[in-house]
């Protein structure tokens, strides 16, 4: 009867930590590859992003927004002549130089409406550069290797009880889903990012071309300081993946496996929630609101 219920502890024992293994190994592998395109992906221009929406953005811009800018600066300018003129005494201090103020400014808002892509563009190709530089400098392995702790995990579970080892079982069964859903997180925020920057360029001739009112230059303003910090939120996503490459590094220190795991999932939830903090990071840091 001993002999019965040792083959089939053993043979229980054999199943679980088979599927221990079958669910640790490469479960960090897609949180691995997302982390490592962070870097490519967020240091590209809109227009090397995705060559095929960027036209079709610039297009839209160009053919759409852009009259309608138009008509915009027209009434933002005509209100600022009016209000120029009427604030001086009733039309009775009305100096010549009001008028070239205006023509100036006039003039101003026509250059910045009519090169509004190009202010964009310049944008992104500021905050690219910055991005390039910061990611040679910091740049480092940020992989999780668990292979580092289980060198002699497959022998150290079987000298487990069968308790432990079902809750192992299930513990490795839901870390595995986790990673999954934090591979979706990391997804998001990266190409969330870029399309917030399609759709916000989309409509920049509109906030652009109000720029020079005094009444309603602080949309221009506001929209200026959105695109700034939407640009330099991938300056942010950098150093947050740089602290993250520091921290796993220290996985390999880690003699107890299940602590090492989960240390590896804490790292990639924490990794996760500042990366969904860098947009609201970066606005509160250009006063974007």
């Amino acid at each position: 009867m001993d002999f019965l219920l040792d083959a089939l502890t053993d043979w229980l024992k054999e199943m679980l930590v088979g599927g221990i293994m079958s669910n640790l190994s490469g479960m960090f592998d897609s949180v691995n590859q997302q982390v490592a395109d962070i870097a490519t992906q967020v240091g590209q221009t809109p227009q090397g992003w995705n060559g095929s929406i960027f036209s079709m953005i610039q297009n839209l811009s160009n053919s759409i927004m852009v009259p309608i800018a138009g008509v915009i600066l027209a009434i933002v300018m005509t209100l600022e002549l009016i209000q120029m003129i009427t604030d001086k005494n009733n039309l009775h201090d009305v100096d010549t130089w009001m008028i070239f103020k205006w023509v100036f400014k006039s003039a101003a808002a026509i250059l910045i409406v009519s090169n509004t892509w190009n202010i964009v563009m310049g944008v992104f190709d500021a905050a690219q550069s910055v991005v390039a530089q910061a990611a040679g400098i910091i740049g480092s392995d940020a992989s999780i290797d668990i292979s580092s702790v289980m060198t002699d995990m497959e022998s150290r579970l079987m000298d487990m009880d069968l308790g432990p080892l079902f809750g192992l079982w299930f513990q490795s069964l839901f870390i595995g889903i986790t990673m999954w859903a934090l591979y979706i997180c990391i997804f998001i925020v990266i190409y969330g990012r870029m399309i917030e920057i399609y759709l916000v360029t989309s409509v920049a001739p509109i906030p652009m071309a109000t720029m020079m009112g005094k009444e309603w230059g602080g949309m221009g303003q506001n929209y200026l300081r959105s695109l700034i910090a939407l640009g330099f939120q991938a300056f942010l996503i950098i150093v947050c993946v740089a602290i993250y490459a520091v921290l796993v590094q220290s996985i390999a220190t880690e003699s107890d496996i299940i602590m090492a795991i989960w240390s590896c999932v804490g790292y990639t939830v924490l990794l996760c929630f500042t990366l969904f903090k860098t947009g609201s990071l970066a606005k509160s840091v250009f006063n974007a609101h």
